[in-house]
């Protein structure tokens, strides 16, 4: 439900090979103390004006925590509104959302640590006292194992850490005997009967009184498990182990990892978001860092930290190089599929991947925290609170808000590691925000709907666990706090756990299992303490340089750039480029987007992504303007992605020696004749010149009343449909420039307009990728008269034209190589339809931008993610060009030109394999369709 925690600093007593990533844990350690930057980017806070700030926390702490304990308590959570306790089955029951609750004063045990971290040390010890005379842990209840054991057994666990440093210090807690570890020891034997699965995965739910599938318990039924719910863990069972010396407790935890770990998709190195915890394969195959994984990849990290095995570290490293490779497009965190993770598996994003810039603090990766952090900021300052999701153009998905810390638990890492005082700014408005929106009489009430400020009877017990120690942790200052933070690492749930527990009772076998699935790249393991003029060079506007694009990303007004075009009509100059009229075509263009730091990336489809570079910028306005004209580049894809999506098309090859039996998958166009209205096309093909069909067509007498062959590239597809037919085709066939593109690794390519009225339009268009079209020229070659029928779908072969064909020797050794072809555009055609409508409900075929292209116009992922819009793929420009000076050229001899040979033997998948795979990935994505927290 967190992230990362504290860790040892370089002179610590750490395993032999003291990993670099404990450095960043806590305060980065290794770097706060070199690093104060950022401080030119915000005014520095005074003394006085922190510890006022961390008052203010004390003061709303006592007022959640005393009206819990004056309304609510023994019971598990406090119902602000109605200002009672929440009891298990006295209460309409809310799903699974009542599985944290097992009549065991869950906010007092999920509290005890915070009082200590607060300096409320007498108030923690009453708060024992209570625990121990008042808490049952024999309750008859199903409650979920994950939420036992972050919030009851960690809170138990970092109660008793917390407990047995105060004894030491000799004032405080002198008559505690490790009662709270007697009571975590009692709780961890009522969790493991869970593990009991082949897998070692554990069960979701647990009796604590009757354990698993006795009648009496009434679960144990249940087949699928969330990866976090699985893969978090390891920290508190092996601090168990680590504190009783019994090894049982860390060693199914470890089990439970091991299975995850080789379970892992191989190709992509993700994992899924469900798995069936008896055969271990994936229910729900979309991944990503949010809601279902997030504690998973944590815990890795963590307990590398806490117990120093290397194994966890490299595992990581691993998954978070996938991650940053497919599910980080900076500044989103998009959902992939683990099989296809070039693919989107939703458009929207939930709040708790708010913990993942944290991480990376503690991974050292600060660049990518600080642009996810700022995104993640921007849109708290449109709507207060951080929506349970938001969609990628950061409109409410769903608007509810209970509260959530992870926002809160990053802000503090980023702080401790830039010493940037925006982060203080970015706390006192958190703070501002609960009092004035969702602080009541009895509490704090959680948002049931940001947009409208309502609210729901509701105040989690994380809220105080997490909420409130981060918050005070942000504004305090080392000598605030009565114990070292930094000799403690934070579980998910902000509990404190020792780091000397990485040196007791290792009993555990440490064999390194990661090595034998997977060649690891060593330069993806740091083992030192990183230098920090790597991470922060001497630029105290480091941090600021990288926030500063994004602080308009949420508000697509752009209000500053609306008085920056006012101010260029006043002055004579030009207003800033818009993307509605860019040419790619035009060089002036080509020089502004230079200007504005946007700069073009050939991509391996063909296509080419337009990226900023705010840093590459001339000046801070023109940064400014690139960045609105990449947001209006994304607005016009999405406008695209929103019209009517069409089906794939069919182009078949009806001439002798072919009639009918070769059918290549095309790609519709959003203008021009619909074939799915309207009789079928058919015609000889010609090649246009010239062949990219951008300006007149010198060869009209070649293509008039047949379908003309068009390259693609060089300028918009409308423009090449308005050319031919004015030189009389009656059809055009546009051929992919990307010299071994094809419709089986490919997604249906859809053509769309220029952004104009594109009515004027009357002849049928279709997208050939170069594989596809290399049949259709190789026929011309071989053949000279080839004849094509455009159509919605394949027609039936012409027996009478089949059976004027002489035979002849010669024909029939045509007929030989044809004859697996026939198979071959078969399998295209298949995959093709696989490709397309295997995709998720909320992604969408490849289609056109008006913004001079005829490239995809979905906003898609990138393999560029280093900077903070590089990922956002606009309208990619019509082809590949190496010069875009000689852009437009007129190539008589281009019907000679070399096409690349097809393969006309190529072995053909079997059918049976294809479709089982096709039907496998289809029901992936049916079960986003319910995706849910």
């Amino acid at each position: 439900m967190s992230t990362a925690g504290g860790g040892r600093g370089c002179g610590s007593s750490v395993p032999p090979r003291a990993p670099w990533s404990l450095v960043a844990a806590t305060a980065a350690l290794c770097l706060v103390s070199a690093t104060s930057v950022g401080t030119a980017g915000a005014a520095p806070m005074s003394r006085e004006e922190k510890q006022k700030l961390g008052n203010q926390v004390l003061e709303m702490f006592d007022h959640a925590y005393g009206n819990y304990m004056e309304h609510a308590y023994p019971a598990d959570e406090l119902m602000p509104l109605t200002c009672r306790g929440r009891v298990r089955g006295q209460e309409p029951s809310r799903g699974d959302v009542d599985d944290a609750l097992g009549k065991f004063s869950l906010t007092l045990i999920d509290s005890l640590d915070t009082l200590v971290v607060l300096n409320k040390t007498k108030e923690f010890e009453d708060a024992v006292r209570k625990v121990l005379r008042d808490v049952n842990l024999d309750n008859d209840v199903v409650v979920s194992v994950f939420e036992t054991n972050i919030r009851v057994l960690g809170g138990l666990l970092g109660g008793h850490s917390l407990a047995i440093m105060l004894k030491e210090k000799g004032e405080y807690m002198q008559w505690y005997n490790d009662e709270l570890l007697q009571m975590a020891k009692q709780l961890g034997y009522k969790l493991l009967p869970a593990f009991n699965t082949t897998s070692g995965l554990p069960y979701p739910r647990i009796n604590l009184k009757f354990g698993i599938r006795k009648p009496e318990a009434r679960t144990g039924t249940e087949t699928d498990t969330c990866t976090a719910c699985a893969g978090t863990l390891i920290l508190e069972f092996a601090a168990l182990s680590r504190f009783t010396g019994a090894t049982i407790f860390e060693e199914y935890a470890r089990k439970a990892l091991d299975f995850l770990w080789e379970k892992r998709q191989r190709s992509s190195n993700l994992v899924g978001v469900t798995i069936n915890i008896h055969t271990g394969d994936w229910v729900r195959k979309d991944s990503g860092v949010g809601a279902g994984i997030d504690s998973y990849y944590e815990y890795l990290l963590k307990a590398y930290v806490l117990l120093g095995d290397d194994s966890f570290l490299e595992r990581f490293n691993t998954h978070y190089d996938a991650i940053m490779r497919y599910i980080s497009q900076p500044p989103l965190l998009l959902d992939v599929h683990i099989h296809k993770p070039m693919l989107n598996a939703r458009t929207w994003m939930d709040a708790l991947l708010a913990f993942f810039p944290g991480l990376q603090v503690l991974k050292g990766d600060i660049r990518p925290a600080i642009e996810t952090h700022e995104m993640l900021y921007q849109v708290i300052k449109k709507h207060n609170f951080l929506p349970e999701a938001f969609t990628t153009d950061f409109r409410v998905h769903w608007a509810q808000h209970p509260l959530r810390p992870e926002f809160a638990e990053s802000t503090y890492f980023l702080y401790k590691a830039t010493g940037d005082p925006y982060y203080l700014e970015v706390g006192k408005t958190l703070i501002e925000n609960l009092n004035k929106y969702a602080r009541v009489p009895c509490g704090f009430a959680a948002m049931k709907d940001v947009r409208t400020g309502s609210h729901e009877d509701r105040m989690d017990s994380f809220f105080l666990a997490e909420m409130f120690k981060y918050l005070y942790l942000l504004f305090a200052d080392k000598e605030d706090i009565i114990f070292d933070i930094e000799d403690y690492i934070f579980t998910t749930e902000a509990h404190l756990l020792p780091l000397w527990l990485s040196t007791t009772n290792q009993s555990i076998s440490r064999k390194n299992t990661t090595s034998e699935y997977t060649e690891l790249d060593d330069s993806n393991f740091d083992w030192t303490c990183p230098n920090t003029q790597i991470l922060f060079p001497n630029d105290p506007l480091y941090a600021q340089s990288i926030r500063e694009p994004l602080k308009n990303v949420v508000d697509k007004s752009c209000p500053r750039g609306i008085i920056r075009v006012e101010e260029s009509f006043r002055s004579g100059a030009k207003p800033p480029l818009r993307a509605r009229d860019f040419m790619a075509t035009n060089p002036e263009h080509l020089e502004i987007l230079k200007k504005m730091g946007v700069s073009l990336i050939h991509l391996k489809d063909g296509r080419v992504q337009l990226v900023q570079h705010a840093i590459q910028a001339a000046s801070s306005i023109d940064a400014e303007d690139g960045l609105r004209f990449m947001q209006e580049m994304i607005e016009l894809s999405s406008q695209q992605q929103k019209e009517q999506q069409l089906p794939p098309r069919a182009v078949q090859i009806v001439s002798h020696p072919f009639f009918g039996r070769v059918v290549l998958t095309a790609g519709p166009a959003q203008f021009g004749l619909d074939l799915s209205k309207h009789k079928e096309t058919r015609g000889f093909v010609a090649s246009s010149r010239p062949y990219n069909g951008c300006s007149e067509l010198t060869n009209p007498e070649a293509v008039m009343g047949k379908i003309a062959l068009i390259q693609r590239g060089q300028c918009m597809f409308a423009e090449k449909a308005r050319n031919i037919q004015n030189a009389g085709a009656i059809g055009g066939i546009v051929i992919d420039d990307n010299e071994g593109s094809s419709s089986d690794t490919a997604p249906l390519f859809q053509m769309a307009g220029d952004g104009k009225d594109t009515d004027d339009i009357k002849i049928p268009m279709l997208f050939l990728f170069s594989k596809e079209g290399s049949i259709i020229l190789d026929a011309i070659r071989e053949y000279e008269e080839v004849e094509v029928l455009l159509s919605d779908k394949a027609k039936d072969r012409d027996p009478e034209m089949e059976n004027e064909e002489q035979p002849s020797s010669e024909n029939d050794s045509q007929n030989q190589s044809v004859d697996p072809v026939i198979s071959g555009s078969q399998e295209v055609e298949l995959v093709d339809q696989e490709s397309s409508e295997e995709r998720s409900p909320d992604s969408q075929p490849e289609s056109l931008s008006p913004a001079d292209t005829d490239s995809a116009a979905s906003v898609s992922p990138s393999e560029q993610n280093s900077n903070p819009m590089e990922n956002h793929e606009p309208p990619s420009l019509d082809g590949e060009c190496t010069d875009l000076d000689n852009q437009v050229q007129e190539q008589s001899e281009t019907e000679d030109e070399p096409t690349p040979n097809v393969s006309w033997g190529k072995k053909v998948q079997p059918m049976d394999s294809i479709l089982a795979d096709w039907n496998e990935d289809i029901e992936a994505f049916e079960m986003m369709e319910k995706d849910e927290l």
